[in-house]
């Protein structure tokens, strides 16, 4: 993880929203996040320029000023951001323990076939790497 994505600041709930529309578009207008919000939610057009605009000057996203409209995209993978706000919580409210962490996680929801095989293949990963 690049110094620069370290000091990015933390989405809000709705800075996240847009983060996850631009990651499954790619790049996108102000217009073509605000209609994929529009099912979710009754923000207005002119909240989500705004919310947009504050997102580049923090560092969240970026934009081509070139063209008309304006066309957005996530400055990070969301991976990237999905690591930095775990690694910011397990910090905060589990004191650096990735075992509470994911103890909790999984005491909360029911996962997947596919999600206990992903977590058991990383857990016999994690091991070898050990021995």
């Amino acid at each position: 993880m690049s110094p620069r994505s370290d000091r990015l600041p933390r989405p809000t709930e709705a800075e996240l929203a847009i983060l996850t529309v631009l990651w499954r578009l790619g790049r996108a207008t102000v217009r073509e996040v605000h209609e994929d919000l529009a099912g979710d939610s009754k923000v207005g057009l002119t909240t989500v320029l705004k919310l947009m605009q504050i997102m580049v000057d923090k560092g969240l996203i970026a934009r081509d000023t070139s063209v008309r409209p304006q066309v957005f995209w996530a400055s990070q993978r969301q991976q990237q951001t999905q690591k930095r706000m775990v690694r910011d919580l397990l910090d905060r409210a589990f004191q650096g323990s990735p075992g509470e962490l994911v103890l909790q996680a999984l005491s909360l929801r029911r996962s997947s076939p596919e999600e206990l095989a992903r977590i058991k293949a990383l857990l016999r990963e994690l091991e070898g790497s050990d021995s």
